[in-house]
């Protein structure tokens, strides 16, 4: 599970929530997939109703099942959670592989850091964004992983 947001506070009387969200974009919340909030330490499935935009960071969400503002307040202070184990099995291919920048070696890829919205490979102590438009080439028979970095990156 991976926290994307903050429940703020309720809004009005029918159970809306305000939100502040931390690492992902609002609009790559995917409102078909349930969302998690955790009870007593078990997380438990909710599915966005609607979902409007306040500014860059925030937002109102209406959740299934919080039909007043009691429900809602039970809610604020917790996080809002998305699965995240897709993720974990398609990015961590590239653990072990042989990280190049253009013809040089760069070293090996150690792990991920699995930012929502923008995957970072560990290389030592630096991390690179494992961004389509950064990748050459991928070789998986070498394992070797052909980047073409911005100077200073690593």
């Amino acid at each position: 599970m991976l926290p994307v947001a903050k429940i703020l506070k309720s809004n009005g009387t029918c159970g809306d929530i305000l939100a502040g969200f931390s690492v992902t974009e609002i609009s790559e919340i995917d409102t078909r997939e349930p969302v998690f909030i955790e009870f007593d330490g078990l997380p438990v499935p909710f599915f966005i109703e609607s979902l409007t935009p306040k500014g860059a960071s925030r937002a109102i969400i209406h959740l299934t099942d919080v039909e007043n503002l009691r429900d809602a307040e039970e809610l604020v202070g917790r996080e809002i959670l998305i699965d995240a184990e897709e993720d974990d099995s398609e990015e961590n291919d590239f653990i072990g592989w042989t990280l190049y920048n253009r013809d040089e070696p760069a070293g090996e890829i150690s792990g991920m850091e699995l930012i929502p919205g923008n995957p970072c490979l560990c290389i030592g102590t630096a991390l690179v964004p494992l961004n389509e438009d950064l990748i050459v080439s991928a070789d998986p028979e070498k394992r070797i992983l052909v980047m073409d970095l911005p100077d200073g990156l690593l």
